[in-house]
């Protein structure tokens, strides 16, 4: 939409971009941002977990020194906190309570050392008629690795990450909504924002580092009034990120027994 109101050279009231996309635009040094009033960061903390701190910082340096600015962020560690400080002058902060997990989702839990975590997953996704699957991994590393040993084991999956270009993501996720791809493995770049329908089944490979992330990842299953499963792997040194989890939702999330007992 930028390119296009760029090229026929009309003001726009509203520019809505990702940080990479307008960098590229600032590098080609025709927009002028003299008369902007107001910055909008929306997922202030993902853009951070995708490497794009320097982005925004090189962004608002092309920017009107005198205007408003706004952030919004699911989770306030200290990065974003730093961040905020640097950004905003004497800023109000407003916090929202965090939506719990729809009644709707059967969740439950694996406790696993880290060697028996692949075996677990090829075990319960083995045979299963599941019509789309998300699997979680924190790290793009392991979202590589975990999407590999599923093509071996004659899966149709596909891998999304921060490593991919936006079109090489929208295309994985075309791909995926429209049921060509049963297996989806991803980082947290997608646990929040996309608008898929009869997500069967979510698996947290690993349990995220934050509590609030856990509720983003398992609300893809379960929406409009549906039902889902989700699962969450947990290794020993997990458990303690297992037990805020518990306490931020407000219970307990059932126990089962590895196949093998």
């Amino acid at each position: 939409w930028l390119e296009r109101c760029d090229r026929a050279h009309n003001r726009a009231d509203i520019i809505i971009a990702t940080p990479g996309r307008l960098i590229a635009h600032l590098q080609m040094k025709y927009l002028n941002f003299q008369h902007i009033q107001h910055l909008v960061l929306d997922e202030a903390d993902r853009m951070l977990d995708m490497g794009f701190y320097g982005d925004i910082i090189k962004i608002v340096s092309a920017l009107p020194e005198k205007r408003q600015t706004m952030m919004f962020s699911a989770t306030m560690p200290n990065e974003i906190r730093k961040l905020a400080g640097k950004l905003l002058h004497q800023p109000t902060e407003i916090n929202l309570a965090l939506a719990k997990p729809a009644e709707g989702i059967l969740q439950a839990i694996y406790k696993v050392k880290d060697q028996q975590k692949l075996d677990l997953l090829l075990n319960l996704l083995k045979g299963k008629d599941l019509t789309r699957i998300l699997l979680f991994s924190t790290t793009k590393k392991d979202v590589k690795s975990l999407h590999k040993s599923l093509v071996s084991a004659g899966m149709v999956a596909e891998a999304i990450h921060s490593d991919l270009e936006q079109k090489e993501r929208e295309a994985v996720l075309l791909r995926f909504k429209s049921g060509h791809t049963k297996i989806l493995v991803a980082t947290d770049i997608v646990s929040r924002g996309i608008d898929i329908d009869n997500i069967d089944l979510v698996i947290n490979y690993n349990v995220p580092q934050d509590a609030e992330d856990y509720v983003h990842r398992v609300g893809r299953t379960a929406r409009a009034k549906s039902t889902g499963v989700a699962i969450t792997f947990v290794n020993p040194t997990e458990r303690g990120r297992l037990e805020r989890i518990e306490k931020l939702i407000g219970y307990r999330i059932y126990e089962v027994a590895k196949p093998n007992q």
